[in-house]
Parts: structure tokens; sequence; C-alpha cells
């Protein structure tokens, strides 16, 4: 019997490029969101069955999921949509995937691993450009060094943030940044550190951001202490560092509403397909252990948006294909193994 998998949001731009994804691949999962004038659109357009539902109620959502065996959640901010999303997995034995890059998203779902357990289900969030590149890369470091204490990732894309990228982005300004500090992940001031570092395209400046491998790279690796960089000229992160003094403003309900309001007037969702070819994305990682020794590794790797559509169909069929998995919660590289990243290099 072939088997019913899901995707939430499927209208969102990261929504459409893993539905079409699907689709160029054979498939063909069912499309649920919200809004049902765009999900009857882009369901339409690739000859999809759809489901229109919200999350607020859990008896509609686990009703709706009754006869499914997969959910890939789209829609964010995931920060209001994984817990009742993977609430109704676990309660009908579904399995859960979504593309976030929150940390307190991730840190959840580790939080459900005995109930999904007990349920028989796969959690893995996680699923898209966050974090299948960089945690396959931490679990390459750590099979190198295994006594490693301290893991830095980072990564370097010229590529345009999607509206609901950049809407996250603005959630987490009030929160400043994060770090994993002796196994614990904790706040940091915005621009925290500051370092040099050449991930695979020219030695840049660059500064810590709050990024999901900050959860996901401890449950990889068992290392303690994880910091994740971005490049960034010295000017920007003087700003970030002034900022902090007013991060209190930025947890302001009418602050986010005005932010994000401006990031609706884009003219497009995200790149588009020609932006997505010309735009790559460099991947670098450092493990250090208590002697000082260290070793790095660095790829290029497709843009992005396009790891994230095709990550997270790679990840849906590899679940669904793999009947006897154990129920529980994963990171990209604990289920799928660090190969999973090869797909992903260019040259």
């Amino acid at each position: 019997m072939a088997l019913r998998w899901l995707i939430y949001g499927a209208n969102g731009y990261s929504g459409k490029l893993i539905a079409r994804k699907a689709v160029a691949r054979g498939y063909h999962p069912v499309l649920a969101g919200r809004n049902a004038t765009e999900i009857e659109h882009i369901a339409g357009a690739l000859a999809l069955q759809h489901r229109v539902f919200g999350l607020t109620d859990p008896s509609v959502v686990k009703a709706q999921l009754h006869d499914v065996d997969l959910v890939i959640n789209c829609a964010g901010p995931f920060s209001q949509t994984a817990a009742p999303l993977i609430q109704a997995c676990i309660s009908t034995s579904t399995h859960y995937l979504d593309i976030t890059g929150e940390i307190d998203v991730f840190e959840y779902a580790h939080s459900q691993s005995e109930a999904a357990q007990k349920a028989g289900i796969v959690l893995c969030p996680g699923v898209g450009f966050d974090v299948i590149p960089t945690d396959c890369l931490a679990a390459r470091l750590y099979a190198q060094m295994p006594d490693a204490t301290h893991l830095a990732l980072g990564f370097d894309s010229a590529s345009r943030m999607s509206r609901g990228t950049a809407k996250t982005s603005i959630e987490r300004l009030g929160h400043g940044g994060a770090a994993r500090i002796d196994g614990m992940v904790s706040n940091v001031p915005l621009a925290w550190k500051e370092r040099r570092i050449d991930f695979g395209n020219g030695v840049k400046s660059a500064m810590t951001i709050p990024w999901g491998d900050v959860a996901t790279a401890f449950y990889t690796t068992s290392i303690p202490n994880i910091e994740v960089y971005i490049p960034a000229p010295p000017k920007l992160i003087k700003r970030l560092r002034r900022v902090n003094w007013l991060r209190w403003l930025f947890k302001s309900r009418w602050v986010q509403k005005q932010l994000k309001a401006k990031v609706d007037q884009r003219s497009s969702a995200g790149p588009d397909e020609d932006a997505r070819k010309a735009n790559p994305t460099y991947i670098w990682g450092e493990v250090k252990n208590k002697r000082g020794d260290t070793k790095s590794m660095r790829f290029k790797i497709k843009n992005g948006y396009t790891v994230t559509a095709e990550g997270a169909v790679e990840v849906a069929l590899y679940i669904l294909q793999h009947e006897a998995l154990p129920g529980g919660y994963y990171t990209p590289s604990r289920l799928c193994g660090a190969k999973l990243l090869d797909q992903f290099i260019e040259q």
C-alpha cells in the first residue's frame, strides 16, 4: 500500500519548492495549510490533493492526520506551528519533519523523544538547509576528532532570504544570540564573537549567530561547546553590538509588526530559479580538543533553498522506505548518515 504524506504550509515559498520537487520525482503528497485560496491554487497547478485546516484546535489537527503517515511542516514561524503538529503526530502515529532553524523548536522536539519512541514515530526537525549540511559536516568532523570539546560551524551565502526566513530572524532579534556553552544552550549578545574565516571562497570577517546547530549539533556529536558563524563586515558587527542595548525594543509587538510588514512589501517571496543556481553556499566547520589540536572542513554546496527542497523530500522518502526505524528524536545525520551531504556538494 502506498504511504501517504502531507506538506503543511505548502503555499509558502519553501513549501512550494518542496511540493514541486516531490512531483518532479514522481510522488504525490497531499498539500495543506490555512489559506484555502492559496492551497487550492498550488494543489490545482500540481494536480495534487489538498486539505485546509488551522492548528488552533487539536481535535481538528488529529482528524486531518489520522490517515497520514508523515508530515513535512513548512509553516513558519515554527515557534507557533511545531508544537501543535508534533503533538498531533504523536497522537496519530505520524512521522514529523520540518524545515525550522529555530533553536527552541529543536529543543522542544528533543524533549518529546520519549513520547515519539512510544508512538513509534520519527521526529526530525531541520530537514532543509537548516540544518542538513552543517549537521552532516559536524558529524564528519566529530568522526575525525571524537575527543573534541569545541565545535564551530558556519556558512556563506549571497542568496536572498525568503519572507518566512526574514520574519523568523526578526522574531529572534529581541532575544539576542545563542551558543552552546558546557553543554547548555545559552543566550549571548548579538555578534557575541568575531573571527576571520575562510568558508571556501576567501577569508572574511565573521560573527556568531543563533543558528539551529547550536541545538542539533550537540545531539549529533555530544560536543559541549558550539558556535555558528556567518560573514559580516566589521561595521555591521559594531552596529549589532550597539543594538544589544535595545534588544528589549525588538520584543515589542508593535515593532515586530512593523518590521514584518516591511518584509511583506517585497515584490517576490524568495529567489527565483536563476538566482538559486547563480548563488551556491559555502559551509565550514572546525573542531578543537583540550590539547588545542584542530581539524577543519569546508564544502561548496547548492543554494540553501535548493538544499531545502531536495533535502526535505529526500529525508521524507528515506523514512517512508524504512518502516522499521525506531521511534524518537533524530537529527538529519543521525537519521540518514553524514553521507546525506554528498548529494548537495558542488565542484
